[in-house]
């Protein structure tokens, strides 16, 4: 019997793949700082932190590694974050190499294609990966592709977590890439889905947003499929089409929704981030203007299959707030309300810039 080490098992990916896994014949060894519901026949969970825990020991006889492991969110703006999360995906990258792992599946994301307008819509697996600058979440992905193809070619790393690392690489070794679409859970609303759809609601006039939304079930199944497949290289997830800011806006409900200018949007947009009025980081708002859908051809060809639209998905990960209890008016009178004083707040820092007094040498 196979076994297969997942880490971040108890999230909500990492429950359902740990569970769908050991329903499909696998040994499943799950790994993560949480303790988890999941309980079926092949699986053992664990509660280790990966940044400690001696891995080369968890890894014996182990012949796929499933990286589910959170590491740096949406949210998350400073750059120690990412280089912690790194170091540890180098430790347990050093230990597949000793112990002899053949297969690594590693969850990407889309974000690392970057949002620019010379996208092609949709992407694929050949497009370059150019994610968004100062978007920490998706430079985060970009770098540990970068260090898992490392892993299974034998070169040198540069030891992002302050290290280096020289691994042996051997041909029989995979890779799988998993670059899912913004993924969600109905036990978990909000995150990354909330973030996007923040970050639409401020529309600008430089471009119109679409959307993907991945259902966490069908990502657990993109994770079997992978691993059955022993697929080597990057795979997209996501469902069929897309949706556009107007489906996001009426299947999400009530909520702050702006068009403006383009650097306008941006501006105003930083000023709801700083002052706590949305969850969207600057960073993230190219992504509400240009394209990054993708497609999901390759991993169609293996067997895989979406069992949830983008709609439906989209309303699982719906996370109501504050505007969901006011009426129309309401909402209206607020959304002004927002817009007024950011055009006020610009207009100040204007006046501030202009009347700032120069030094004479």
């Amino acid at each position: 019997m196979t076994r297969v080490v997942v880490t971040g098992s108890a999230g909500a990916v990492g429950r359902r793949a740990c569970a769908r896994l050991a329903e499909s014949g696998y040994e499943v060894v799950g790994l993560d700082r949480r303790p988890s519901a999941v309980s079926t026949r092949n699986l053992a969970l664990r509660v280790v932190d990966l940044a400690v825990v001696d891995l080369r020991s968890e890894l014996q006889g182990v012949e796929v590694v499933v990286h589910l492991a959170a590491g740096v969110t949406a949210s998350d703006s400073g750059a120690d974050t990412g280089r912690d999360r790194l170091a540890v995906f180098e430790r347990l990258l050093s230990a597949a190499d000793a112990v002899g792992v053949r297969h690594l599946v590693i969850r990407s994301s889309a974000m690392v294609y970057g949002a620019w307008p010379d996208n092609p819509i949709p992407l694929t697996e050949d497009a370059p990966v150019r994610p968004c600058p100062d978007f920490l979440f998706a430079i985060h992905r970009a770098r540990m592709e970068e260090m898992a193809e490392v892993w299974a070619n034998g070169r040198e790393s540069g030891g992002d977590g302050g290290t280096k690392s020289i691994f042996a690489g051997r041909p029989e070794r995979v890779v799988t890439v998993l670059r899912p679409a913004v993924t969600v859970a109905e036990e978990r609303p909000g995150g990354l889905a909330s973030v996007v759809g923040a970050a639409a609601a401020i529309r600008s006039d430089e471009g119109e947003s679409m959307g993907q939304f991945l259902h966490s079930d069908d990502l657990a199944d993109a994770v079997v499929c992978s691993v059955q497949a022993r697929y080597h290289g990057p795979l997209n997830v996501a469902p069929d089409g897309w949706i556009g800011v107007d489906e996001m806006a009426e299947l999400g409900g009530p909520g702050l929704r702006l068009r403006l200018p383009g650097r306008l949007a941006s501006v105003v947009g930083r000023i709801l981030w700083s002052v706590g009025l949305s969850p969207a980081p600057p960073a993230v708002f190219p992504y509400s203007v240009n394209p990054w859908v993708v497609a999901n051809d390759r991993i169609r060809d293996l067997g895989w299959e979406p069992t949830h639209s983008n709609e439906e998905a989209y309303v699982a990960g719906h996370e109501p707030g504050i505007l969901d209890t006011m009426n129309a008016r309401t909402r209206q009178q607020w959304s002004l309300a927002v817009a007024g004083f950011s055009i006020i707040g610009l207009a100040w820092l204007f006046f501030r810039l202009v009347r700032r007094p120069t030094r004479r040498g």
